[in-house]
């Protein structure tokens, strides 16, 4: 391993918007409408919810998009939190997203897989018991995880361009879906079936809540690029396009997806349909005799799903590495691959907690529930940091390279639905919510530890 704890910068402007879209595009298109009709009732309302979680997740990238120009390091947002409030903040951070938050993603991630692999008779075998408690899609899972893994070590530009390859035959597919369901669909096709209402429905604000947490799960991931902002050729001016024209791209496609959804299914249909882009495709090219609708949307998931566990394994690691390079984490993790040039250790840690993850727990919601309450707790912290370093740099007289658009009103409008969003979830699901809250403040001892270990060692040098 060297010892220089440098990665080269590798990644052009079409990688880092390639990561932006490819991460965010994952499963959740293609399954959360169900869980959101379910929890609002109106199509229209649904729509909204999708626009609403658009538009902050919008937000959220503008404010990056000045941080991570102005600041390019390793890390992301444990980079801009350590800078803007100090080492404690920076490390619980990175102690809660590499225990809760980006464990349990890629968990989720690649539980997701298999669970989309497993609507294909050859892999019904998935559901079988197969070893140590698992069944047999838990074993495809894990192995999916590690052959990533593999990937991101031997080369980081070439795990990049893996993924960047994938988002194009992704979003192809997605817009055939799309396009499909409104040329293809005769009558089963109406703009009624946006006015249509599933009764059922949880309904009010706390609907509202829910199905908005599930849009902005399926919008999650536009944050991951900033991690590896450190290896971006041209951050300045790559990480400014990657961040807003990723959003708009995906923003569009969601939209286009959705609506199509909706124009082929009623609010009703909508609410029981398990893979609502299956059913609604099988339904259009099922009345004109065309067998493989389905399967097509359930190769256009798994691509997919395949592309986000390329980028987000590849942005998860950078976290740990940047805490260890600080020296507020294990040594070992800031090591850099001799040939590879890559943080392997890094890589082969966050894959193993990830693993146990799957092996423990396995379940698709358990997963999401544990993932979602950690981030946003993070994005809200995170966008806070602009009004530290504006401050700071019109003190020093340090320029600008991008400016939030809307400022200050942009960054704290998501603030405030960062907390809205917390506050909602500590409500709704305590459970996880406190055992989430619990591991975060386990990490302030470990600090401590880290801490003196630290100034330990900068005293032995003078």
């Amino acid at each position: 391993m060297n010892s220089d704890h440098e990665l080269p910068r590798v990644l052009g402007a079409r990688h880092a918007m390639a990561l932006v879209v490819g991460i965010i595009i994952g499963s959740g298109i293609f399954l959360v409408p169900r869980e959101m009709v379910a929890a609002v009732g109106k199509s229209s309302t649904l729509y909204a919810v999708w626009i609403v979680g658009g538009l902050l997740s919008l937000f959220g990238a503008l404010t990056y998009a000045e941080i991570s120009a102005g600041r390019p390091a390793y890390g992301g947002e444990y980079a801009f939190l350590r800078e803007a409030y100090g080492d404690l903040v920076g490390f619980l951070h990175m102690w809660t997203w590499w225990t809760i938050a980006k464990p349990a993603s890629i968990a989720t991630v690649v539980s997701g897989l298999t669970r989309t692999l497993a609507t294909f008779a050859m892999f019904s075998f998935f559901a079988n018991p197969a070893f140590l408690g698992m069944n047999w899609g838990q074993v495809a899972a894990l192995v999916a995880l590690w052959l990533v893994t593999g990937l991101d070590i031997v080369g980081t530009r070439k795990a990049a361009d893996v993924q960047a390859a994938l988002t194009l035959l992704k979003v192809a597919i997605i817009l055939v879906i799309g396009v499909s369901c409104f040329v293809f669909s005769g009558p089963v096709g109406t703009l009624h079936n946006f006015a249509t209402v599933f009764g059922g429905a949880r309904g009010g604000f706390a609907g509202f809540m829910v199905a908005l947490i599930a849009a902005l799960w399926a919008y999650d991931g536009w944050s991951d690029v900033a991690t590896l902002a450190g290896e971006v050729k041209k951050p300045q001016r790559d990480l400014p396009v990657a961040y807003i024209g990723g959003i708009l791209i995906v923003g569009a496609l969601y939209m286009l997806t959705n609506a199509a959804i909706q124009y082929v299914l009623p609010a009703s249909a909508l609410a029981a349909a398990d893979r609502p882009a299956v059913d609604a495709i099988r339904t259009v090219l099922g009345q004109h005799g065309i067998a493989w609708g389905a399967a097509l949307v359930s190769i256009g998931m798994a691509i997919s799903i395949t592309a986000t566990l390329v980028g987000t394994t590849l942005s998860g690691a950078r976290i740990g590495f940047a805490a260890s390079r600080d020296g507020l984490f294990f040594a070992r993790i800031a090591n850099v691959h001799p040939r590879y040039q890559t943080p392997a250790f890094a890589l082969v840690v966050q894959s193993a907690i990830g693993s146990l993850l799957i092996f423990a727990i396995g379940k698709f919601q358990a997963l999401f529930s544990l993932a979602i309450f950690a981030e946003w707790i993070t994005y809200g912290l995170a966008v806070s940091t602009v009004f530290v370093f504006r401050k700071r740099d019109a003190i020093s007289g340090r320029a600008r390279l991008f400016s939030t658009p809307g400022y200050p009103v942009v960054p704290i409008l998501f603030i405030l639905a960062a907390i809205a969003l917390t506050v909602f979830q500590l409500v709704d699901d305590p459970k996880n919510t406190l055992l989430g809250c619990i591991v975060i403040l386990l990490g302030i001892p470990l600090f401590r530890y880290f801490e003196r270990k630290k100034n330990a060692a900068a005293l032995s040098i003078h």
